[in-house]
């Protein structure tokens, strides 16, 4: 049985570096971050004895945090893509081509 993937002989992997400290740190980024963005809606529900304004910082809350989920997860496919480019390469199998040395 052979290999799925052969590697490319004589290539030597990039040491890793600041992507997987990102990669390590994006899941607490996720949960502190969501956290610190509704954090406003919280604190006005709690502190405002009639709330004029509640809707509007519920709309602000969950669009920031919206956008944070989206940049965390940007950012952690461009760590991904980083980490998977720094490492092993492969060769891919090669099959004959008809007109290979003869082209038409």
């Amino acid at each position: 049985m052979s290999r799925l993937f052969k590697r490319l002989p004589g290539q030597v992997p990039t040491p890793a570096g600041a992507e997987r400290v990102v990669l390590r740190l994006l899941p607490r980024i996720f949960f502190v971050g969501t956290l610190v963005l509704g954090l406003p809606s919280f604190v006005w529900r709690l502190f405002a004895d009639v709330a004029p304004g509640l809707a509007m910082v519920d709309i602000y809350c969950v669009s920031l945090v919206v956008l944070h989920w989206t940049v965390v997860f940007t950012v952690g496919i461009g760590a991904f893509i980083v980490m998977v480019m720094k490492g092993p390469a492969y060769v891919a199998d090669a099959y004959p081509l008809s007109d290979a040395e003869r082209p038409r």
